[in-house]
């Protein structure tokens, strides 16, 4: 009878040790899961953050443009001519432009004439 419970017993403690090692697995994962959830919201709320900063741009009569970005587009697509420009408060220009073939692009320029992001093929 003592060998009955003593293998009970036996028995019994070893497998509260596997759960708590099986627990112990479990709670290493869930943490892995929550940190690149966190790490993957932080990166959406960053990647808005820049979506809206890009957005914020204010209109500006064409005429008002510094030279360096006129010969910029000049130079860069022969024959388009700039139908509306934005600027944005670090002095970035979102430029508008039309093409020949009737197409239109934006661009982006920064008041020194140099490229920022071309969506249109150099010509």
């Amino acid at each position: 009878m003592k060998k009955l419970l003593l293998s009970a017993a036996i028995v019994l403690g070893g497998l509260t040790v596997a759960n708590a090692q099986a627990t112990e697995v479990v709670s290493a994962k869930n943490k892995t899961v929550q940190t690149s959830v966190e790490t993957e919201s932080s990166n959406r709320l960053i990647a808005a953050q820049s979506t809206t900063a890009v957005q914020n741009y204010k209109e500006v009569m064409v005429s008002e443009l510094p030279q360096s970005v006129k010969n910029t587009v000049a130079k860069n697509f022969n024959g388009a001519t700039i139908s509306k420009a934005y600027v944005n408060a670090q002095g970035d220009y979102k430029i508008h432009l039309a093409t020949n073939d009737a197409k239109t692009a934006t661009v982006y320029v920064n008041a020194n004439g140099e490229m920022i992001k071309n969506e249109l093929k150099k010509q």
